[in-house]
């Protein structure tokens, strides 16, 4: 299926993209060595003569500097000094860019010149120097103003290291015109990329000279009118890069959950792109494309495995093999595209070949890869999915195609003059100056997707969390019935216990449980683990020790049968006991299976040690016999005491413990003490006294 979708959407639509973009590269090449030759009357419409223009009577008002420009290919410092003839040169409007006048394509220096003849107001004071600004347009790309010869402002630098602002915009200068003379406009325009039209260079509008009032009245309104028309867009990716945020947040939790990721990078890269290229922010051009080229990437990438993800395809291996090869390529070329950007910016921007070839063998590579989740929706088109899936993953295409359909359209668009791009990016529609086209409607649509999704999540998860409260709630109630709370008394004995849970259900258990010859059976143990698992592998370990107990077996004998049956039934657990039968007159007999061992009075017993249970089926266990004397005292615990941790990460330890149980508290005053001192894991303790024989 993967080779027929293949063939489907690489033949013969690749062979055109790359050819394409190899032409949009390396069109620069031609073009720049053609800007001479393309200076004639015959390759433009002709625009009457008319140099000079009156500039009077501005009061508190501003004049626009409209008609006719003399324009001139090519670069000499010296045009900018208002004694150099340009009356041969051609006359063009600064209302548009040069490349829509005759110059398609056109890359490197111009100049702009404009005679003006500045008459005072007449209300002014003789000798007055006037407080005139200049509203400069915005420019492709950077350029200089100069006054008579004199350098008023500059926006960006010139080459061989030329930078500019990534994102044209309109810039005041002060104009410090007394009378009449020669505004000159030196451009710079760089060498047309894959995705350039040939149609900009120089002004796109008309220049403003006023009094600064009027100047800053009318970059406000423009300022507004802008404002108020990415008002939603903005808005958009504020609640973007929210969900972006929460989702990262969420898988730094989760790490496994790698969707989680994948859904952060999808959601937010775009804000980044926004912020670089959107909000008319004065970041470097260079830097900024070569930022947007890995960006651009990895969000592709972002999205296949998304899909994927959400489709449920990872297992199939092929189709995920692809996506990572794939994944490698993009990322790949992403990178070497973005660093074309500082490749022109560190060598010169004149023309170089090889970074040309490079660039259009990157693009035609990157633009191919790009139809991949065409690939992937026809894989996951056949699963039965919840909707809250297919909204999601149907949007998420949705958006990211629009994109790429338009970034596909913008390569070599100066040779295939395709406008797809541009129909996709035309407003459909405005709401109080808010403009809406289709990819923000797709945007708008994906997140109305993810709020659903949420939704449905948030109502699963509650239902489950219910469910385990439930079962939770049940377990313990279980666990409540195994682990006595009122101990059986035992003739002539002392016994007090203390079981304290690190969780709402524990691993640890104890059973006092008096035998038929007068005898009494205690068990005390661990199992390895917290929680419900642990607390359901208690629950079996006493249904069997109970069993066990009914054929008045030894402790031994005890401990061997209940080895047998955990064998395979712990999922790759253990667990650790102690065992031992006591009679009215004294004689204690114990078996121990990988347990600590119990405090006699002062010190630990000298036990026989052995494999915990549930690890050999084989596991064999030895008694040890003594006499219990009135007045001695068995403390039994489990690990949790010794392994209780302050703050400062230091743990209770065996020092700690020794002076604890040699103190001879009862069970609930041990517990406590490790409880406080930081608990980490179940704590049980369980303490046998023997009384004076009239007691």
């Amino acid at each position: 299926m993967l080779l027929r979708m293949s063939r489907l959407f690489f033949q013969p639509g690749l062979a055109f993209l790359a050819l394409s973009s190899i032409l949009a590269a390396v069109g620069p090449l031609n073009a720049q060595s053609a800007g001479g030759s393309s200076n004639t009357a015959a390759t433009r419409p002709a625009i009457p003569d008319g140099r000079n223009f009156e500039l009077k009577d501005i009061g508190n008002g501003a004049v626009e500097i409209d008609g006719n420009w003399q324009f001139q290919i090519g670069d000499n410092t010296g045009w900018a000094e208002p004694g150099v003839d340009d009356s041969g040169w051609e006359s063009i409007h600064v209302h548009q860019p040069w490349g829509v006048q005759g110059h398609h394509s056109y890359s490197g220096f111009a100049w702009y010149r404009r005679h003006l003849h500045i008459s005072l107001n007449p209300a002014s004071a003789p000798g007055a120097k006037p407080d005139l600004l200049l509203l400069m347009p915005p420019v492709n790309d950077a350029y200089q103003v100069y006054w008579n010869g004199a350098l008023i402002g500059h926006i960006g630098e010139l080459p061989p290291h030329a930078s500019w602002p990534v994102t044209p915009d309109r810039h005041i200068f002060g104009f410090p015109a007394t009378s009449s003379g020669v505004l000159a406009i030196r451009v710079w325009k760089s060498p047309p990329g894959s995705s350039d039209s040939g149609q900009l260079g120089g002004p796109r509008d008309p220049l403003y000279i006023g009094h600064p009032h009027a100047i800053a009245g009318m970059m406000a309104g423009w300022d507004y009118d802008w404002l108020r028309s990415n008002l939603y867009v903005i808005g958009l990716n504020c609640l973007y890069s929210v969900v972006a945020c929460l989702a990262f947040l969420l898988w730094l939790r989760r790490r496994s959950e790698i969707p989680i990721l994948w859904f952060a990078l999808f959601a937010g890269l775009p804000v980044i792109w926004e912020i670089l290229f959107g909000l008319r922010l004065p970041f470097n051009s260079s830097l900024a494309s070569a930022i947007l080229q890995p960006i651009y990437a990895l969000r592709n990438v972002a999205l296949w495995f998304l899909l994927i993800e959400l489709l449920q395809l990872k297992s199939n291996q092929r189709l995920f093999r692809w996506a990572q090869i794939l994944a490698a390529i993009s990322l790949t070329t992403g990178s070497i595209d973005g660093v074309l950007g500082l490749a022109y910016f560190v060598v010169g921007w004149t023309p170089h070949a090889w970074i040309q070839w490079t660039d259009a063998i990157v693009t035609a590579i990157g633009t191919a890869i790009e139809v991949f989740p065409l690939v992937i929706i026809a894989f996951g088109i056949r699963r039965r999915l919840d909707a809250a899936r297919w909204a999601v993953a149907s949007t998420a295409f949705l958006s990211h195609m629009i994109l790429v359909v338009v970034a596909g359209s913008q390569q070599g668009e100066r040779f295939t003059h395709w406008t797809l791009d541009r129909i996709l990016s035309r407003p459909l529609f405005f709401i109080q100056g808010m403009y809406f086209n289709a990819q923000i409607l797709a945007d708008t649509a994906l997140f109305i997707s993810i709020l659903f999704a949420v939704y449905r999540y948030s109502k699963e998860q509650s239902a489950r969390q219910n469910a385990l409260e439930m079962e939770i709630q049940q377990a313990r109630e279980i666990q409540h019935l195994l682990i006595p709370e009122a101990i059986p008394p035992i003739q002539g004995y002392a016994l007090t216990s203390a079981y304290q849970p690190a969780r709402e259900v524990g691993g640890d258990f104890f059973q006092v449980i008096p035998m038929e010859d007068g005898s009494t059976l205690i068990a005390l143990g661990d199992v390895s683990g917290k929680g419900l698992h642990a607390a359901m592998s208690v629950s079996m370990i006493l249904g069997i020790l109970r069993t066990l107990a009914d054929s008045s077996l030894g402790p031994a004998a005890i401990l061997t049968g209940l080895n047998r049956s955990l064998c395979g039934r712990m999922a790759d657990g253990f667990a650790t006991a102690v065992v031992l039968r006591i009679t009215a007159k004294g004689t204690l007999i114990l078996a121990n299976a990988g347990h600590l061992p119990p405090f006699l009075n002062h010190k630990e017993l000298d036990v026989h040690g052995s494999l915990p249970l549930g690890l050999s089926p084989v596991s064999s266990y030895e008694e040890t016999s003594f006499t219990f004397h009135p007045g001695d005292r068995l403390s039994l615990y489990t690990d949790g005491l010794l392994e209780a941790r302050n703050p400062s990460g230091e743990l209770y330890g065996f020092e700690r413990l020794n002076a604890l149980l040699g103190a001879q508290p009862t069970a609930e005053d041990a517990a406590r003490a490790a409880v406080a001192f930081g608990q980490e894991d179940d704590i049980t303790v369980l303490t046998l006294t023997r009384l004076a024989s009239a007691a």
